[in-house]
């Protein structure tokens, strides 16, 4: 045999184990792709329990923290804080849909009853300009049974909302359930995702970061003040004896929620009703109350509530909202803002490295 022959075997044997390694690393890329893809079918239906319950974890971390303080023991403490937070959220969530089970009722009883006797035709008659109006309304609507439709809607959303509280609270045991390990575990949580991740630990941190801070802004730029705002319209409505002022109130504060909606939608119609029954003060009061009032509430509170914490753009903000609601559904709201955080902070890392790369 001469020398050639086993330089030649071992050139084959080195090619040989060169592409079984590429083949292994070939199929362990495509287990890694199908076990993520896999993971992410399954966490699909949880995906709103999980946002909701990440987003109560970064805000009442520091009641976590202060807890931990006292107590010395994380588990103990997250006990401690799932159940003030239970109290906090279902106490009055119980006490709100109560309430606004009867409204609603009572709204489709009052509604029928201003149909079957005719009385909203002769409010509308009275008023000499809109009787004109009217006839040729109602020659393309039928307003009498577009009335009777709306009623018998009020009438099964009112037992809608009693079968679907059952799911409501099962959904909000498995959030606190899943809020537990999120506050007890959140250091080792963290920890296991500073590893796993290819980004640096500096520029995980400040990924955390922007993504608590667009939490808060979120939840405090948006929720808390479209309760507010909710409330106060739910309060003008109480004032002026309309009816139903729970039910306008909460729906109030969930358009205020969906940028460019706001509760206008629901005020100006019942100020243009006082108007058609002739309550003209009532009407001006309701009106002065929603223009200085409840839309300029949002201008006074965003400052104190958000500040500087959300760093994007009006139009990027407004489109995270309604394309999160498109396609992850109520818990959107989240994971909109957040899903394009991450995505311009990834966008500033790339830019950052390359910026460092690029000679001078």
């Amino acid at each position: 045999m001469s020398e050639k022959e086993p330089n030649k075997i071992e050139s084959l044997i080195e090619q040989d184990w060169g592409s079984r390694n590429h083949v292994q690393t070939l199929v362990l890329m495509m287990a890694t792709v199908l076990g993520i893809y896999l993971c992410y079918r399954m966490v699909v239906p949880f995906l709103s329990v999980l946002a909701w319950a990440l987003t109560l974890a970064v805000l009442f971390i520091p009641m976590q923290h202060w807890l931990e303080s006292k107590l010395k023991h994380s588990g103990l403490a997250a006990i401690v804080s799932i159940l003030l937070i239970g109290l906090i959220v279902i106490v009055p969530a119980i006490f709100v849909g109560e309430q606004l089970i009867l409204q609603v009722l009572k709204g489709s009883q009052l509604i029928e009853a201003k149909v079957a006797s005719g009385e909203w035709r002769h409010t509308l008659e009275a008023q000499p300009q809109l009787a004109p109006i009217l006839d040729k309304v109602e020659h393309y609507i039928d307003l009498s049974g577009t009335l009777k439709t709306f009623t018998t809607w009020l009438g099964t959303t009112a037992g809608a909302i009693v079968k679907g509280s059952v799911f409501q609270v099962l959904g909000l045991c498995l959030v606190l359930y899943v809020l537990f390990f999120f506050l007890r575990d959140r250091q080792l949580a963290l920890k296991s995702m500073m590893h796993l991740s290819p980004l640096s630990q500096a520029e995980m941190e400040r990924l955390f970061v922007r993504v608590g801070d667009t939490i808060h802004a979120t939840v405090y730029g948006t929720f808390a003040i479209a309760a507010v705002q909710g409330f106060l319209g739910g309060l003008i409505f109480w004032w002026l004896g309309l009816p139903a002022p729970l039910l306008w109130g909460l729906v109030m504060s969930l358009l205020a929620i969906i940028p460019m909606l706001g509760s206008s939608i629901i005020w100006a119609p019942a100020a243009l009703f006082l108007v058609l029954e002739g309550n003209w003060t009532d009407a001006l009061m309701l009106t002065v109350w929603g223009l200085l009032i409840i839309s300029t509430i949002d201008n006074l509170l965003r400052p104190i509530f958000v500040g500087n914490r959300l760093n994007m753009h009006t139009i990027l903000a407004f489109l995270s909202v309604l394309g999160g609601l498109i396609l992850f559904g109520a818990a959107g709201i989240i994971l909109g803002p957040v899903t394009l955080t991450i995505t311009i902070a990834l966008l500033e890392i790339w830019f950052n490295r390359n910026a460092d790369e690029m000679p001078t």
